[in-house]
């Protein structure tokens, strides 16, 4: 493994959604040291907090501190309104689009003893809202985004939710069955797009140490487990795989954040070389005579 070098992205226009905080901020900060201007998207504003630390305008400040241009735009990725207005607002702005990160994820909200329940005792409104605020949330992103470059000519669309596991994904059939489908969404758009120059890929989060992940661990008066990555690793692999020259090739494909390490040699920010995670007594189909 080499010491992590950011790739230039100087002059590149990203969106980032979902990136108040977890995941979506680690990404987004990691294009901003990487030099990019990147709109900062998310429902957590400082005169509208949300459930959990860190706004919108909190992680644009910081993407502009490491080098790059943070700008935030208050949106709620379940309004297919304020969605397109987002992509209106890029294309007066910049008049391109090159990087879309599609992270904003619903579903959690709800979070309690309930949500490894069996499929027939768990609430109807957890798979709506998995699918509607999360998978949707995603594909709504993924169609304005693509119109901008289509007419271009190039882009990137990274989908953040999904798994590269054959097997049964954290023990609950919803949370199972919308990470599959984003992979799977990953594969068809990737196809519809790929004669127009644009490239669609997924990079799946492992076990990351996300605000939340902390508070659960530390509520308990724990630590995260030490096959646990930071938010910026995944933001790394993003950087990595977008400055890819031959992005294309990698087309259609997706895999978690540290095959992306290994594949360009980065390591976590505190530069531990992080190994795919693998569940505990992970079930998987292949096992299966």
């Amino acid at each position: 493994m080499r010491p992590w070098k950011s790739p230039d992205l100087s002059g590149r226009v990203a969106v980032v959604t979902g990136a108040s905080r977890g995941v979506g901020k680690g990404i987004a900060l990691v294009l901003g040291e990487s030099g990019a201007t990147v709109y900062v998207t998310g429902r957590s504003t400082r005169a509208r907090p949300g459930l959990g630390p860190g706004t919108i305008e909190d992680t644009a400040e910081a993407v502009s501190s490491r080098g790059g241009r943070g700008i935030p735009m208050v949106t709620d990725h379940t309004d297919d309104r304020q969605v397109e207005a987002l992509f209106e607002r890029v294309h007066t702005e910049q008049g391109r689009l090159d990087l879309l990160v599609a992270n904003a994820w619903g579903g959690y909200e709800g979070y309690d003893k309930s949500f490894s329940d069996r499929f027939w005792e768990q609430p109807l409104w957890r798979w709506d809202a998995m699918f509607g605020a999360g998978l949707r949330a995603q594909f709504t992103a993924s169609r304005f985004a693509a119109r901008l470059m289509i007419g271009q000519g190039h882009g990137v669309i990274v989908c953040t939710g999904g798994t590269d596991s054959p097997g049964y994904y954290l023990g609950t059939v919803p949370y199972d069955v919308v990470k599959a489908a984003a992979a799977r969404m990953v594969v068809a758009m990737a196809r519809e797009l790929r004669q127009h120059g644009v490239a669609v890929l997924g990079v799946f989060p492992g076990f990351t140490r996300t605000e939340a992940v902390v508070a659960a661990f530390a509520a308990e008066d724990k630590q995260p487990p030490g096959d646990t990555h930071s938010p910026e690793f995944v933001g790394r692999a993003v950087a990595r795989v977008f400055a890819d020259p031959d992005v294309m090739e990698l087309s259609g494909t997706g895999a978690q954040a540290a095959t992306f390490a290994t594949r360009y040699g980065f390591t976590d920010v505190d530069g531990r070389a992080i190994p795919p995670f693998v569940l505990p007594g992970e079930y998987h189909l292949d096992r299966v005579q």
